[in-house]
């Protein structure tokens, strides 16, 4: 069973990988349609200021502790919690689990190519995986006729999980806008997953993951990024704010 718990005034499902996916075969089975959103700290401090992501993120069936900062938080605030649910390993688990049951699969977004190259590798590694289909929308906005043809693309080949790799805030938005028009059972946006399963990334290894060092190692190696990190000392500075005004 979930439980869900408010961080900042957004709400998140303390859940693990397994819990998520037994969501998602109840979905299939009801015939319910819904989406999913991983979400850090950063994108937290992001709802702040964003009010369309933070909806988005609150409307969302499922929103996930994908980073360390949210664990810590959840911590601070005594909820009890199961630890991170990266994005790259909820795509790994899913995609293993959906085969005995012939879920269909579609990618949604990455680079040009990259959506491609998701799909073979994912293929290679769990064979009988079912991929319908892989689209890489272009990096401007579409028009009204684009998206139409696109949901219709991608509705033909009726699949039960898309991969929405289009990164934050724009995945979460895509997935808010589009969820009752894509006719599948869930939309899950992972965006960095793209690019680590299909080559284009090297992730980090193993032991910088299990101590919460991921985002230093993807900082290290793109320091652009270390302007996405500005908001951490003021995002665990309002959390303890909010534990001492009582939740």
């Amino acid at each position: 069973m979930k439980q869900a718990s408010e961080i900042l005034g957004v709400r998140f499902d303390f859940v693990d990988c397994p819990t998520v996916w037994d969501t998602i075969r109840e979905w299939r089975a009801e015939g319910h349609k819904d989406y999913i959103t991983l979400t850090p700290a950063i994108s937290i401090m992001l709802c702040r200021r964003d009010e369309q992501l933070r909806s988005a993120t609150m409307l969302a069936g499922l929103t996930l502790p994908d980073s360390v900062g949210v664990i810590v938080a959840a911590r601070i605030l005594g909820y009890p919690h199961r630890g991170r649910v990266p994005g790259p390993d909820l795509m790994l688990e899913c995609c293993d689990w959906g085969r005995a049951e012939g879920y269909n699969h579609y990618f949604y977004g990455g680079a040009p190519g990259v959506a491609e190259r998701l799909a073979h590798s994912l293929c290679c590694k769990y064979p009988g995986l079912r991929v319908v289909g892989t689209y890489c929308p272009p990096f401007r906005d579409l028009s009204d006729d684009e998206d139409a043809a696109i949901l219709e693309r991608i509705n033909q080949v009726r699949p039960d999980i898309v991969w929405v790799g289009l990164g934050t805030p724009k995945q979460e938005k895509w997935m808010a806008d589009h969820v009752r028009r894509v006719d599948a059972t869930s939309l899950i946006g992972v965006g960095a997953a793209f690019d680590f399963h299909s080559g284009n990334i090297r992730r980090a290894r193993p032991w910088i993951r299990s101590l919460g060092l991921e985002w230093a190692y993807r900082a290290a190696h793109d320091p652009g990024r270390w302007r996405r990190y500005i908001d951490i000392p003021r995002f665990i500075l309002s959390v303890i704010e909010q534990r001492l005004n009582g939740l």
